[in-house]
């Protein structure tokens, strides 16, 4: 069983992102979820990926070639 210790919620557009910090007998992790039309798709990182998860996001969105 998974216990949730940090949660946030986020819509854009028609889509809805639930952000959780989970922790269970193996470890803590984060989990992404898409919600858009009726279906969900989710990913996990463990916690170990964190810090080179969100660097390799900050480095896609910073050399694209169109700022966002």
């Amino acid at each position: 069983m998974d216990n949730i210790i940090e949660a946030r919620e986020l819509q854009i557009e028609r889509k809805h992102f639930y952000v959780e910090l989970r922790e269970n007998d193996r470890g803590k992790f984060l989990r992404i979820t898409e919600e858009a039309h009726g279906r969900r798709n989710s990913i996990i990182v463990p916690s170990t990926g964190v810090d080179d998860f969100t660097a390799m996001i900050a480095e896609v969105l910073t050399n694209g070639s169109e700022p966002l």
